[in-house]
């Protein structure tokens, strides 16, 4: 067995989606012979918590190192599980994070983390250090560490860093002091992962060292064992189900969506009454009191967080799966990491989307419905179209080879690969 220490601030037990690409890595390592110890957070405060997907980590037998920091979300660890703020609130912090943490808010918890990566780095001899950001200071903490102790490093971008779709710069020197800092861990790292080839390209264009074998697109992806023997929830009517799953951010709303079933509940009411809009997740307060306002309270189904295994249940309970993602600056390269379990479930997908990385995958499935993010009309065409195929049983069926190519056994293996690559190159 070789041996990969991975660095990854999000891990379970936290929920929500930026723990699953690092969750199902570390769950298939051992299958490709590498066997991994996980450097993650203690106890934090969190919008959601999901035991079940612990208890994948201890099925798999991980060995776990957690860290407590001086972030925000250690010092609130008391509360548990917190509620999450509006949108607006949300920004309001973010923005005020980024005035005052650079690169981000988790720096201190880097700092704690370093000290007991060095412990564990005199301890154990490992052949890679793998450090998937966001947090992007895990970045700067993995490159001191491969200096100091002579270790392959992979960086792994599960988004943007430098001028992404979340960025803020208050002054010219936080946006050269975030560029340097990138420029100096992918001048350290010995091999860089992306999720998708705009990501790619952009990080190539920012920095011009970079050649093209330097970065590999490694997807997010499904989990088969996750839909294995899972049995769909019995209906008790015979309503088209159409379900999103995920959380509501700057850069996506269900307002046009809503604003589109509404007209469709007026000039349409018969197909509207045979229709049920269910929200797995977080709806978050401003969009329940959209809902309401538009009086579509009979037909939408709010099911809040769930445990992973349960909202993969609802997905594949569904006939239509729908998300959103708006426009924004370099909104081109996110990918958000749920497109892939819809795509796991084999259903047909409404996506109101701009061109981009999930428009290039989505074009491929072949389900999928798109539609401009903003097009009121276009969405409630594509709505009644889905509909009619549903109400006649020829709803479209995806690409069986497409949907294989995301398996997270598959891409796991792709990644020991360069693992394996940046080990020969060491020697």
């Amino acid at each position: 067995m070789h041996k990969v220490l991975v660095i990854a601030y999000y891990f379970p037990p936290i929920g929500l989606s930026g723990v699953q690409r690092t969750l199902k890595f570390v769950k298939y390592f051992k299958n490709y012979n590498w066997e991994p110890t996980v450097l993650t957070t203690s106890d934090i405060g969190y919008y959601a918590h999901d035991n079940s997907l612990l208890k994948e980590v201890e099925d798999a037998n991980i060995k776990v190192e957690r860290v407590t920091g001086g972030e925000i979300n250690s010092l609130i660890k008391k509360n548990g599980t917190v509620k999450i703020p509006s949108e607006k609130i949300r920004k309001l912090f973010s923005y005020i994070s980024q005035t005052f943490f650079i690169p981000d808010n988790k720096v201190n918890w880097s700092k704690k983390a370093i000290e007991k990566a060095r412990e564990i780095l005199k301890r154990e001899k490992f052949d890679i250090i793998f450090v998937t950001a966001p947090p992007f200071s895990t970045f700067n903490m993995a490159v001191e560490l491969k200096k100091e102790f002579n270790v392959p490093l992979v960086i792994d971008y599960r988004d943007l860093w430098f001028e992404s779709y979340f960025s803020f710069y208050p002054t010219l020197l936080h946006k050269s002091m975030q560029k340097k800092m990138e420029y100096n861990a992918l001048k350290a790292a010995d091999k860089i992962t992306v999720t998708n080839r705009v990501i790619k390209e952009k990080i190539m264009n920012t920095y011009q060292f970079l050649s093209y074998d330097d970065v590999t697109i490694l997807t997010h992806g499904f989990d088969p064992m996750d839909f294995k023997n899972l049995e769909p929830e019995k209906r008790t009517n015979k309503r088209m189900i159409i379900s999103y799953s995920g959380i509501f951010m700057e850069y996506n709303s269900p307002e046009y969506f809503l604003k589109a079933f509404k007209e469709i509940s007026i000039e349409r009411p018969e197909i509207a009454a045979n229709i049920e809009l269910h929200f797995i997740g977080f709806l978050r307060k401003e969009n329940k009191k959209l809902v309401k306002k538009l009086q579509l309270e009979d037909f939408v189904k709010d099911f809040g967080y769930i445990e992973h295994k349960e909202a993969v249940r609802k997905l594949v309970s569904s006939d239509l799966l729908w998300f959103m993602i708006g426009k924004k600056q370099n909104i081109d390269a996110l990918l958000p990491g749920k497109l892939f379990e819809y795509v796991g479930s084999k259903k047909p997908i409404l996506a109101c989307i701009p061109d981009g990385a999930a428009k290039n995958v989505l074009q491929k499935y072949g389900a999928s419905f798109i539609t401009d993010p903003f097009n009121i009309n276009e969405i409630k065409s594509a709505i009644i179209k889905v509909y009619e195929l549903y109400k006649n049983n020829n709803l479209p069926k995806p690409d069986e080879n497409f949907i294989e190519q995301y398996r997270r056994d598959f891409l796991t293996e792709q990644l020991c690969k360069e693992f394996q690559f940046c080990m020969k190159a060491e020697e």
